[in-house]
């Protein structure tokens, strides 16, 4: 019981850490900027980034306009699934707790931008690429922690295996093909 409170206090924190940060700067964009304005906290940054406030009614970096009902039902049964599956994964595998953890705030961070105002605020450009907020950033580093711990792992298990065959490697796996030519 003890391990159940405490990843789940574990959960908790990284996602609430990300909702509140979400939904704290989207309320000083909506409470700042109209619909389209700029601002740019340093001139030099002009060409390359910009704080623009600015919405959509689709996913992460305004894919699929127009699925807004859609996505919140799927954000509502990804929330359940992370909050669900998050104690039956190892406390080891930190990789998969940490994306499951920025996965679920961003999930519910734009959730309450659907629920709340009807779209999801959006206000960080950099370059061409689309708008984009700070959930969108989560979902994304989540998935880019996901795939780094499955390459870590995949690595470690590879590892564990050449030690435990003596650190050799196969016959086949280390075939001479110079003296099949002789």
């Amino acid at each position: 019981m003890r391990r159940f409170i405490r990843d789940y206090f574990i959960l908790a924190l990284v996602s609430g850490t990300i909702i509140a940060l979400d939904q704290w700067t989207k309320f000083i964009i909506r409470q700042n900027l109209a619909l389209g304005e700029s601002w740019m906290p340093l001139e030099w940054l002009a060409p390359y980034a910009r704080i623009v406030h600015w919405y959509n009614r689709g996913v992460a970096f305004g894919l699929f306009q127009n699925g807004g009902d859609w996505f919140a039902i799927l954000a509502i049964v990804i929330a359940l699934g992370i909050i669900y599956f998050y104690p039956r994964v190892p406390a080891e595998d930190w990789a998969l707790r940490t994306a499951m953890g920025l996965q679920l705030g961003g999930a519910v961070g734009n959730l309450i931008d659907r629920l709340t105002v009807g779209h999801v605020t959006d206000f960080i450009s950099v370059g061409t690429f689309p708008v984009f907020n700070i959930a969108d950033s989560s979902i994304t580093i989540g998935v880019l922690v996901l795939i780094l711990g499955v390459w870590l792992q995949e690595r470690r298990e590879k590892q564990a295996k050449m030690q435990q065959d003596g650190g050799e490697e196969h016959p086949s796996e280390n075939v001479n093909f110079s003296k099949a030519n002789e």
